[in-house]
Order: C-alpha cells, then structure tokens, then sequence
C-alpha cells in the first residue's frame, strides 16, 4: 500500500546531509578520540567562552544526563574544566582548558576548510541561502 505522502520527508533529508557533512568531519574528530558530542561541546565553548550547563546542552543538543557523564570525561581528560557560577551558586559553568581550546583550534582549520570547499562547490550565495533558509525553518519551527 503506497501512503498518501506529497512531500519529501524534509527530516530524513536533513539527517542525510547532517551526516554527509560530518562523513568529513568524523575522521579528524577520530584522529583525537572525540565523539560528534564531544566537539559539539566544544565548539559551542569555542563561540561563548564559559557557558552554564545547560546552555552547553540546548546549544549542543545534548540531553541533560548524557551531558553530565560527557562533561565528567571531558575534565578527566583535561579538555574542560567545570566550576559554580559566581552569580548563583546552583548552577554551573563549563570552560575549555587550555588543551580543550588548542584541541578545537586544531580541528577548525579542518573543518574551516571543508566549509571553504562547500562555498567553492555550491558557490557562495547558495551557502549562504542554505544557512538562511535553515534559520528560517529553524525559527518557523520554534513553539510559540
């Protein structure tokens, strides 16, 4: 039986390119034992410097509990350092170390590159009509 779908399924496609992106991403992620979650947490401290927890979580779709467990062998491995907010002592903020800062230094020249590639192969405009029309879903989406 054929179902009466007219659409293509825009969230299988998305997971596709999602990981056709990272198919490039992945190897140098491997190179230094970091999960796609791993970098994620990194990058998002890369962009904001020291985060809270739960920022790190939305912002790196992260649930909670595997965060937690994530941050935990991020420190032991010395790639992020975990302390209480000196506004508010229940909650607590997330920075990269020294070595989690170099680590993500390393891995952007890489992933800047293959970005570099995707503008020289869709041509400039279309990658920025992608990343806008991505924001636009994104915020279509978004519950009222």
């Amino acid at each position: 039986m054929n179902t009466p779908f007219v659409h293509r399924n825009l969230p299988r496609l998305l997971l596709q390119a999602r990981e056709s992106v990272m198919a490039h991403t992945r190897p140098s992620l491997r190179e230094h034992d970091l999960s796609d979650q791993q970098w994620r947490v990194l990058r998002v401290l890369g962009e904001h410097g020291a985060v809270e927890t739960g920022r790190v979580a939305r912002e790196a779709f992260i649930l909670g509990p595997s965060l937690t467990g994530m941050l935990a062998r991020m420190e032991r491995d010395g790639l992020v350092r975990r302390s209480r907010d000196p506004e508010d002592q229940r909650r607590t903020v997330i920075e990269a170390t020294a070595q989690g800062k170099k680590l993500a230094r390393r891995l952007s020249s890489t992933i800047e590159a293959h970005y570099a590639w995707l503008e020289q192969s869709l041509g400039k405009a279309k990658l920025e009509q992608l990343y806008a029309l991505l924001d636009e879903l994104i915020t279509l989406e978004q519950p009222s």
